[in-house]
């Protein structure tokens, strides 16, 4: 009896210890994993790639996709015009606590925690510059940042920012802290299947401006911002689902804007290339890239990027690609692998030209 439990103990861990390097296989970057992903995927991917002006892959280029963090560039570029034109001071010291209003723990992956940890040197009496706050949004993602940043911009402003740079599709933005509570404050004591299909029920406008009102909530009652409510899978799927939404044609529109250093103004790209072009603070990224920016975003279900690059020979490359239905281990196999894709995109002609023949 012993002898057979412990064959079935060494089957076991042999089995074990299989999984594990299979998994960690799959988790090595590997451009050619989100290649692949794109072309067996074609009802659930987008993607728009475009190298000096010609559009080498277009699929699904109108169909409009949740954006998760990738929205966050809007904002940067609303802060960037803000501080351009005088009507916001970047150096402007902002308490800390302010931000942690818009803190829901453990909803964000450790970003705004991180994002603290790396600016402890800058903080001074409790307070850290707009400058910094912004730049945290876009390199750590961190959404309390993002809260508070639309606050101070302005939702109104922040969308109508769009409509200047004829953005087409794009879903309108809206607090997406406040957004994890929704079902709490209109819901209160409903819970599992009931609440989902009260939160399915929603109509845009109804869902949003409950956005609104727990965004000021938020401001003032602690023990309200405490307690998200219930986060399980299906309801983290439709707050995933109603995020703001837009197409990779109005993405990489936004990023030729960017790329092109002539649609926004001098002082504007300055305030803009310091949040977005984090990239080149590494030495070997400069030199190769005379600009690049980028931004991604992740749910559960969702990965998303939008990126542009002008490499030192003066090619311009402009990439949007949206994934939305993931399962959990294609969302962590596809993040392990993007940067790797979009690098062999950026610095080999002839992976380029592999993509462009695969997602023809």
């Amino acid at each position: 009896m012993l002898k057979k439990i412990l064959i079935v103990l060494v089957i076991l861990i042999l089995l074990a210890v299989v999984a594990f390097a299979f998994a960690a296989k799959s988790m090595k970057p590997d451009k050619d994993q989100v290649l692949t992903f794109l072309k067996e995927h074609p009802e659930t991917t987008a993607i728009k790639l475009v190298r000096n002006g010609d559009q080498l892959v277009g699929h699904n280029l109108t169909k409009v996709m949740p954006l998760a963090s990738t929205v966050k560039i809007v904002i940067a570029i609303e802060y960037a015009e803000q501080a351009a034109e005088g009507t916001l001071d970047p150096d402007e010291n902002i308490p800390l606590a302010e931000l942690e209003q818009y803190y829901a723990a453990n909803t964000d992956g450790g970003a705004h925690p991180s994002w603290l940890k790396h600016i402890k040197d800058k903080v001074s009496d409790d307070a850290i510059s707009i400058r910094e706050i912004a730049k945290g949004m876009i390199l750590f993602s961190s959404n309390a940042n993002t809260e508070w940043l639309c606050d101070k911009l302005g939702l109104d402003k922040i969308n109508a920012r769009l409509a200047s740079m004829d953005v087409a599709n794009h879903t309108e933005i809206y607090n997406i802290v406040s957004a994890l509570y929704v079902g709490k404050e209109l819901f209160p004591g409903i819970a599992g299947a009931d609440l989902e299909t009260k939160l399915k029920a929603l109509s845009t406008e109804d869902y949003i401006a409950a956005t609104a009102r727990i965004h000021e909530k938020l401001k003032t009652e602690s023990d309200y911002r405490n307690e998200v409510g219930e986060l399980g899978m299906n309801i983290q799927r439709i707050w995933s689902d109603r995020l703001p939404a837009a197409t990779v044609e109005d993405y990489v529109h936004i990023m030729t804007l960017i790329n092109s250093r002539t649609f926004f103004s001098p002082e504007t790209q300055t305030y803009l290339d310091e949040v977005m072009e984090f990239l080149l603070e590494n030495p070997q990224n400069r030199e190769w890239l005379e600009h690049t920016g980028m931004k991604g975003g992740s749910t559960a279900f969702v990965l998303t990027k939008a990126l542009y690059a002008t490499d030192k020979k003066g090619n311009k490359t402009e990439l949007a690609y949206f994934m939305d239905d993931l399962n959990f281990f294609q969302n962590m196999k596809l993040q392990a692998s993007m940067n790797a894709f979009e690098l062999a995109i950026l610095s080999d002609k002839e992976y380029l030209t592999t993509v462009a023949e695969a997602l023809k």
